[in-house]
């Protein structure tokens, strides 16, 4: 693996906050942990099959003042199916994929996921009116954190 994915997999571990990454690139993989203060250790090879994908980081506590937010979580939530950096319109100039308060059927594109310089488009997995929009347009996402509430 070439070690500049290795660098660009360390500055996403600092830059979302989770603190374990595994990537299997054809026979190749790597798992790379942050240590409990906080910094990334040294790249290790993972072991390879049988290896099963990865665990989602364990949710964070919300900060006091979140409770007030509860009630905009209900309906369904459309959570990051990867780690990579969240983009709600196909490029820089260009319309949004979706604003609140939209129709969208399943298999709309709602958003892209950047990971690794692939771009991943992000489908709705059901109808419904876009309630929420909960991440902002390039910022950095994790596997299993919600990006949209359809009502």
């Amino acid at each position: 693996m070439d070690i500049r994915k290795v660098k660009k997999l360390i500055d996403l571990l600092d830059e979302s906050g989770i603190h374990e990454i595994e990537i299997h690139e054809g026979e190749e993989s790597v798992r790379i942990t942050r240590s409990a203060s906080g910094t990334p250790m040294a790249a290790a090879p993972a072991p390879l099959p049988p290896a099963a994908p990865a665990a989602a980081a364990a949710p964070t506590a919300a900060p006091a003042g979140a409770t007030e937010a509860a009630p905009e979580m209900d309906g369904h939530r459309v959570t990051a199916p990867m780690v990579g950096t969240f983009y709600r319109a196909p490029s820089p100039g260009s319309k949004p994929f979706v604003e609140v308060g939209q129709t969208v059927e399943a298999g709309e594109t709602l958003c892209i996921i950047e990971a690794m310089k692939m771009l991943n488009p992000i489908e709705a997995d059901q109808g419904g009116t876009i309630r929420d929009i909960l991440v902002e347009n390039g910022n950095p996402v994790e596997y299993g954190q919600p990006l949209f509430i359809i009502g």
